[in-house]
């Protein structure tokens, strides 16, 4: 750990604080400490290179340079696959920047698959209209993505925290000035910055069955509600489709580059019932009605056609391989599981939330350009987008939030959104049971995850206050969770058939927590950087 002293009171010893050490907060971090010149800090509750990115084996969806693709094509997918609830201002900067995105990860030392004569090698997944996924290694692109960040990282950065769970932040005045992290021996710390970047990840973990490794518990968003920071679209948690079924948790995926090259969704009776390269929402709903239907727990993914498995695939095939399936001779046994959380902290289009001094990048963000459903392999390409210029706009003197993108109708008064519903209570920190978990209680954490696991596909659905006031998508909003597994299936969090949208309903629910109403200032160009 370099630089453990982080003394509370007086300056800020740190420029900028990152929590999490996934792709978007090693992007901030590396572009921060080195064209930007800031001091950084970074906090994660692992090691630095144990983060969801590691896990994600979908690849890069850009625009290189490919005659039959454009940014425009790959703004029509992204906008199609999210339902119509995607802010489009967003959507085009995520499009039009994420190309030199990567041509910067490349530079730093990224690997990508290459066709032999050259050239990347690019992969169509579900959604695309066409070929524009860049992968490393077959299906270990994330792992790759990590290497080369975290190498730059443990250059470049001025404290890293590894092992510090982040709990609180730190607001003084109206202004997020740091956060509360526990050290690993448990012990509560101040540490202070002028700017805290939360890259903290999804919440995978709140689901009895997910492909998030256990660090995903949705620790960012907890932090920013009790700070009465606006969050958006948490209802919809999108489900993979292709998780390996098997009791290993979190569930093996089995990436979607398998059916981009070929292979075939089956049901029991060894039917093809959907296509393949529809976007995940569709193929999890129809897995979901057709397992219902036949009365079993999993499908099967046919690669068996697919050639040099092995080679093309490794990590896939040894993880198939090790529970002693063939996957040249064998049909894969799949079922959906909890993926990738579309919603988050409210930002703008340079990721400042509505706290002066808060910024959020990644999946913890809700930057508006997954709305109800994300495009397979835009998550990695949001995260290093967006941790870009949430660093310019860090280092032009930027204080706070602007009205533009999805933050831009945060408490409008013109009707073009849903008003903010407020949280009226919390939970205490303690259990359930209202008594504190003892440091060091392994066994009583994991008995009260199980519990909130239990409670999601059991306890969350219609919540008072949403049934008949709106739908989302044609689907009834949810309250924080998945909707029962029998009524519209897991495609994403209560999403069902898509009937027609009801006219004005499909606009963004916005949940901030009590607390003081942080202004959005008004009069700004939305597109003015």
């Amino acid at each position: 750990m370099t630089d453990p002293s982080l003394p509370a009171g007086g300056p800020a010893p740190l420029d900028v604080l990152i929590v999490g050490s996934g792709v978007a907060g090693l992007s901030a971090a590396v572009r921060a400490a080195g064209s930007a010149g800031l001091r950084v800090g970074l906090v994660t509750k692992a090691e630095l290179a144990q983060s969801t990115t590691r896990w994600a084996q979908g690849g890069v969806a850009a625009v290189l340079g490919v005659d039959e693709d454009s940014t425009d094509l790959h703004l029509a997918d992204t906008l199609a696959a999210g339902a119509g609830l995607c802010d489009v201002d967003a959507v085009k900067v995520l499009v039009g920047e994420g190309p030199g995105r990567v041509e910067e990860l490349i530079a730093l030392g990224a690997v990508f698959d290459t066709h032999p004569g050259g050239g990347l090698a690019l992969t169509r997944e579900g959604g695309h209209s066409t070929a524009r996924v860049v992968h490393a290694g077959g299906a270990a692109t994330g792992a790759e993505i990590e290497r080369a960040l975290v190498e730059a990282v443990r250059e470049t950065a001025a404290a890293l925290l590894e092992g510090w769970f982040a709990v609180d932040l730190l607001v003084e005045g109206g202004r997020c000035e740091g956060v509360v992290a526990l050290d690993p021996r448990g012990s509560p710390h101040e540490v202070r910055a002028s700017h805290v970047v939360l890259a903290s990840g999804g919440a995978g973990q709140l689901y009895a069955v997910t492909t998030n490794p256990s660090a995903a518990s949705g620790d960012g968003i907890a932090m920013a509600l009790r700070r009465g920071v606006p969050v958006a679209d948490v209802e919809f948690m999108q489900f993979h489709p292709t998780a390996l079924h098997h009791p290993a948790m979190p569930r093996p995926l089995l990436s979607e580059a398998l059916r981009g090259h070929g292979a075939l969704l089956r049901d029991a009776e060894g039917r093809r019932f959907v296509e393949e390269l529809s976007p995940r929402d569709v193929v999890s709903r129809a897995m979901a009605a057709r397992m219902l239907e036949q009365g079993v727990d999993h499908l099967w993914l046919d690669a068996t056609a697919l050639e040099h498995f092995d080679q093309r695939f490794p990590t896939i095939s040894a993880s198939v391989r090790s529970i002693g399936l063939d996957p040249s001779a064998d049909w894969l046994p799949i079922a959906p599981a909890a993926h990738y959380l579309s919603g988050g902290l409210l930002t703008d289009l340079d990721g400042a939330s509505a706290l002066p001094g808060l910024w959020a990048c990644g999946e913890v963000a809700c930057s508006g350009v997954h709305g109800a459903n994300r495009l397979a392999s835009n998550s990695l390409l949001e995260g290093m987008v967006f941790a870009a210029r949430v660093v310019e706009a860090i280092a032009s003197g930027r204080e706070g939030p602007e009205p533009s993108g999805a933050l831009r109708t945060v408490g409008a008064e013109d009707g073009d959104t849903i008003p903010v519903r407020v949280l009226d209570s919390w939970a205490s920190d303690a259990g359930s049971d209202g008594a504190a978990v003892p440091a060091g209680d392994d066994g009583e954490v994991d008995k009260r995850r199980h519990r909130l696991q239990q409670a999601m596909p059991t306890g969350a659905g219609d919540g008072p206050g949403c049934r008949g006031r709106r739908r989302r998508a044609g689907s009834r909003a949810r309250d924080l969770g998945a909707g029962q597994p029998r009524r519209g299936g897991p495609g994403r969090a209560g999403c069902g058939d898509r009937p027609a949208r009801e006219p004005g309903c499909a606009r963004p629910l916005r949940l901030p927590s009590p607390g003081p109403r942080v202004p959005v200032p008004t009069g700004a160009d939305p597109m003015s950087r």
